[in-house]
């Protein structure tokens, strides 16, 4: 592939010589019959030498078409040199006769001398050349000529070969997303890498009343010496109106189809982190419209079988080479069905098991009257492929044959109107029941795998997420082991975390005479929403259960995170769970819990025009850890509440303005060998915390600013497999060790 640019626009080259020996015109390549090697060209158009392109000057005048070249190639694999071409013009007077010459072995340049106008014929050999960065020049020497000597710089990466040794492969680093892995992290001491993936933060943050990114990010995935990340390019079309979208305006997250996804391979050179390829998915997020209000679906590739397997367009997969970025197939698992391909998904991240099984959840949308959300689904399906790339589908009609049709009208409503306040209506109100829409996937869930092979998603109804179901498939996937209902599980609601009276006038409060334990929202036992605006997935744990957080409206709209034994039987919950899929830490034969715990400045149960929906207090803010019934063991409390900001000299400059903290601004903790948990927060500072408390601690073993992020998007964090810490913050990619 060659993009050309004008005017000092960057040039990037990708070029393969398969087994095949396509003929290829441009760039011009040596014979070779074979090569697993990916070489990158960027090129910046640059001039050399005075008097301009008037062609005015007394004497001849050197002009490069190109001053600097980066090429790269994999240590130890076959490498194809690429040719690049590289023109000599005169924009002065006269003839222009010129020498051109190398100053390092592997680097050549011909013809060694010659008459303007002149293509130079430039390529580097890898030869003897071991892992690191080489820089070398091509001097361009004309006598008498203006701009004498000419220079053109060449960087040439030598990258390690793709170890195809996945470490953190996936969301939760492993098949049963846990989170925690078998290596010490470094000392967070020391910003190692920052890397911009996601150029459109600052416009994306300008459409979002409140300034917050409402975006959800892969994990990075780390795999020897690499690093896979996605990046985005394309175009962000601003609203001319700072949030017009949410009227409809064709601006914004309404847009966001213009943007490209794309999936790169980084790699460590010489202490530096740096880019061998860029592979562009042709996946798109689901349309906005009125259903995710703003908050942009995840693309999430897996790391698996020596491929990265990146969502594609149409429900379809990219399986693509590790070396170059090459796609070696796209997998189509809806081949023979009879699907819109233009309006089916992937909906959320790739999983692999150990057996390098693919899962994933896909939906197909109706788009018809251009809103995809006011219509039911056409279908909605988790797919499986297999590491021959062999496909399979099992529709979520099908795993949950007991829920409502999609056009029954009895799913759960809540209450509304400030009017009715304080909630429950009365003792006994029931609130109407909604339009259902058939069983699909939430947008955002990663399917887990436990260790004897059951897979885990979970289930809404398209029009109601309250009608929710977490699901286990069977490990041959020949279909549904259990189905458990989010409905009507908790007793924690009047009475219990929120006060009852002592009058109908309190605010915060349940009504007089209302039950205990009842939502107050619905005048049932608690139930668990599955809303799109999540990325909460299924964690599987040691002993065979599973927890899935999901949202819950009575207790300031933290959530709660429910727990299911192996056998489906519901026995317990802990009350935080959104867009949140806990890390597990396994010691001595038992395991732990690990979750973020915020409390948000909102309503209790409400947020109307109304006395009784009093806002609560900012914080606090804990990390928590939790034995297996759900205890808490110990919490940490962030207690900073200075806002910092770096400087251009590096010094950091803080203001307080946060008396109750900040919020922790992750959706999945990183737990490493020595059971050290690893956070970020708002307030810009990766967190080192440690085992050993109980109660309520303040104190981390470590911490790291590295910028100041409120209003931040909830973001996971990764581990290296040499204990790097990869972290993320307002579309930078941080990386923190030693």
């Amino acid at each position: 592939m060659i993009d050309v640019g004008t005017n000092g626009i960057l040039v990037t080259i990708f070029s393969l010589a398969l087994e095949d020996n396509v003929a290829r015109s441009s760039p011009e390549r040596r014979p070779m019959n074979r090569i697993v090697a990916i070489l990158f060209v960027a090129a910046s158009i640059g001039f050399v030498g005075c008097g301009g392109g008037s062609g005015q000057g007394a004497s001849p005048a050197i002009q490069l078409s190109q001053t600097t070249l980066s090429f790269s190639a994999n240590f130890g694999l076959p490498y194809d040199p690429l040719v690049v071409h590289v023109n000599v013009t005169n924009t002065g007077a006269g003839t222009l006769t010129f020498t051109a010459a190398s100053d390092s072995p592997w680097l050549t340049v011909n013809p060694g001398n010659a008459t303007a106008p002149q293509s130079l014929n430039i390529f580097v050999t890898l030869g003897a050349l071991t892992v690191g960065t080489y820089t070398g020049h091509i001097s361009v020497a004309a006598a008498g000529g203006q701009g004498s000597p000419a220079t053109i710089a060449v960087t040439f990466f030598v990258a390690t070969a793709p170890a195809n040794t996945p470490f953190w492969s996936q969301w939760g680093a492993n098949p049963q997303h846990a989170g925690m892995v078998g290596v010490a992290g470094q000392d967070a001491a020391t910003q190692l890498a920052d890397i911009v993936y996601d150029p459109f933060v600052k416009q994306e943050q300008a459409e979002i009343p409140g300034g917050d990114l409402t975006v959800h990010y892969q994990a990075p995935l780390t795999d020897g010496n690499d690093v896979y990340m996605m990046t985005k390019t394309g175009t962000y079309k601003s609203c001319s109106s700072a949030g017009a979208w949410q009227n409809g305006s064709s601006c914004g997250p309404n847009t966001w189809s213009t943007e490209q996804w794309n999936e790169a391979r980084f790699t460590w050179l010489s202490g530096k982190l740096d880019l061998v390829w860029t592979f562009a998915s042709d996946w798109k997020p689901e349309p906005n419209g009125s259903g995710l209000l703003g908050w942009e679906p995840v693309f999430h590739p897996v790391d698996a079988n020596g491929f990265l397997y990146v969502p594609g367009a149409g429900g379809t997969v990219w399986k693509v080479n590790q070396t170059d970025g090459t796609p070696a197939t796209q997998i189509n698992p809806f081949s023979g069905i009879s699907i819109t391909a233009a309006d089916t998904y992937v909906a959320g991240p790739l999983t692999a098991d150990s057996a390098g099984n693919i899962y994933y959840n896909a939906i197909e949308l109706d788009p018809t009257g251009g809103d995809p959300w006011q219509n039911d689904v056409k279908g909605a399906w988790l797919v499986k492929v297999t590491s021959a790339d062999a496909a399979n589908v099992l529709s979520f009609a099908t795993l949950v044959p007991g829920a409502p049709a999609g056009a029954a009208t009895a799913c759960p409503g809540q209450f509304s109107g400030a009017g009715t306040l304080p909630w429950p209506p009365t003792a006994n109100a029931v609130p109407a029941t909604v339009l259902c829409g058939s069983q699909r996937p939430g947008m955002n869930i990663a399917p887990a795998v436990a260790s004897d092979g059951t897979i885990f998603t979970a289930s809404r109804a398209h029009f109601d997420g309250m009608q929710a179901y977490l699901i286990a498939v069977k490990s041959d996937f020949s279909g549904a082991k259990w189905v458990a209902s989010l409905q009507n599980r908790l007793n924690d609601g009047c009475g219990v975390l929120v006060q009852i009276g002592p009058t109908n006038s309190t605010a915060n409060a349940c009504r007089v005479g209302a039950t205990v334990g009842v939502d107050p929202t619905t005048n049932a036992p608690g139930s668990g929403i599955i809303i799109d605006q999540a990325s909460s997935s299924p964690t599987a744990l040691p002993d065979g259960s599973v927890i899935f957080g999901a949202l819950t409206n009575y207790n300031g709209f933290r959530g709660h995170m429910f727990k299911f034994n192996s056998a489906g039987s519901f026995t317990g919950a802990y009350d935080f769970g959104w867009d949140s899929t806990p890390a597990v830490y396994s010691h001595g034969g038992t395991y732990s819990i690990v979750l973020k715990d915020n409390h948000y400045d909102t309503g209790l149960y409400c947020n109307l025009n109304s006395s009784i929906c009093q806002t609560l207090p900012e914080g606090p803010y804990y990390i928590t850890q939790l034995d297996p019934s759900l205890n808490i063991e110990w919490q940490f409390k962030g207690t900073n509440t200075q806002s910092c900001t770096r400087n251009s000299s590096g010094t950091v400059s803080c203001t307080s303005t946060n008396p109750n903290g900040f919020e922790w601004c992750i959706n999945m903790p990183a737990v490493d060998a020595n059971g050290n948990v690893y956070v970020t927060s708002e307030d810009g500072n990766i967190y080192v915390l440690p085992q050993g408390h109980t109660g309520v601690f303040t104190t981390p073993s470590a911490n790291l600013f590295l910028n100041l992020a409120v209003g931040a998007a909830y973001t996971p964090l990764s581990i290296g497999p040499d204990g790097k810490l990869y972290t993320q913050n307002d579309g930078h990619l941080f990386v923190i060790g030693n």
